[in-house]
Parts: structure tokens; sequence; C-alpha cells
């Protein structure tokens, strides 16, 4: 078995480095834990949602016609707006209501059309036709006059841009054909114009 030969300062020595080893490794370990870290934040992230608003000049009565006669016609314009922020397609229903019973509304001939310069009997036969149903019956009921309100893209529905408008000319018939028991025949039409966005909704 070897002798120690160091004198107690040299074992003093070397505990006291052992010790101070431990110690840096200790500092280490705790040194690691440290981190510097920022952080920042972007503020003020606004959403604003488009609109659909859709509006008809005039807003009520597009046109009337009274002591009409087999033959006659009358015209009526209806300038349509898309006032939302967001593009739009719309259709057009119409409904009748018969108080006295005879349903004028079956005889009555409508034909609908846009892009006429003059809404009447001599500017009618310019301009695409959007609606020529001949007679109108089933009025009573709601029916499609121009495209159709499902949701979605249908056949014959408009589309307008946001902020941009579109005129369309009406005119109602009464024809030669029209029977002796429609006299003093009254209806009154109802036509509801119903629209929805474009975007993401094909």
């Amino acid at each position: 078995m070897a002798r120690d030969t160091s004198t107690p300062e040299r074992r003093r020595l070397a505990r006291t480095i052992v010790t101070l080893t431990l110690a840096t490794v200790g500092v280490g370990l705790v040194a690691s834990s440290a981190l510097f870290t920022d952080s920042t934040t972007i503020g003020s992230n606004s959403f604003t949602n488009g609109t659909v608003s859709i509006s008809t000049d005039p807003a009520t009565t597009a046109f009337t016609a009274s002591n009409l006669a087999p033959g006659d016609s009358v015209y009526g314009t209806v300038k349509v707006t898309n006032g939302g922020t967001l593009p739009m397609r719309y259709a057009i229903t119409s409904t009748a209501t018969n108080a006295d019973s005879k349903a004028l509304a079956s005889q009555l001939q409508m034909t609908v059309k846009s892009g006429v310069g003059t809404c009447d009997a001599a500017g009618f036969s310019a301009g695409s036709t959007l609606y020529n149903a001949g007679v109108l019956g089933g009025l009573a009921s709601a029916t499609n006059i121009v495209g159709d309100p499902a949701t979605g893209a249908q056949s014959g529905d408009r589309a307008l841009s946001a902020g941009t408008n579109e005129t369309l000319c009406f005119r109602v018939t009464l024809p030669t054909s029209t029977p002796n028991t429609y006299q003093a025949a009254t209806t009154t039409a109802t036509l509801t114009f119903a629209a929805e966005q474009t975007t993401n909704n094909p």
C-alpha cells in the first residue's frame, strides 16, 4: 500500500480544488436557465363586414292603369340599385290579388326588358327581353318574373356590382282575346326584388 507523502497543505489544496470545481459546475447549471426574452403586440386589428343592399325607384308603385280596353298596354320603369359594398344578384317575383274574384291577373300579359332607351310603345322594340310569359296566370301564388330567389346562382338572375344600377322596362297588356266577363275587373300585383351576395356564393 502506497504511502501518502503529501503534506497537509497539499491535501488541503487538493480538497480546495475539488470544491472549486464543483462550485464551477453549479454556477454553470444556474446560468443555463437564464434566457433573454422579449415580446411585441399588434393592436387595432379591425374587421368590417360588407353589405348587400337593394333598392328600387320608384319604391312603391311602378305603374297603374284604369279603364283598360282589350288591346291596351301600359308601361313602367323600375330602376334597380345595388347600394351595398358587395356585388350581388337579384331576382323578381310577382304576386297578385283579385278581390272581385274575376282573376284579371290570369288575363294580363307582362313583358320585362333591360336596355330600353324609352319605356314606351316606340322604344319597346329595343333592349333585351328578360321575361315574356304571355298570360300571367298563377300570380295569386308566387311567380318568378326574372331569375329565381332561391339561394345560389339561378338561370335569369340579374347581377349588379357594388354601387351600380340598371333600369328595367315593364309592359302589361290586356289582350284582345279577353272575354266579356272581365269587364270592370280589378287586380293588384306586388313585385318583390330579392338580392343576395355573389361573393363566395356560386
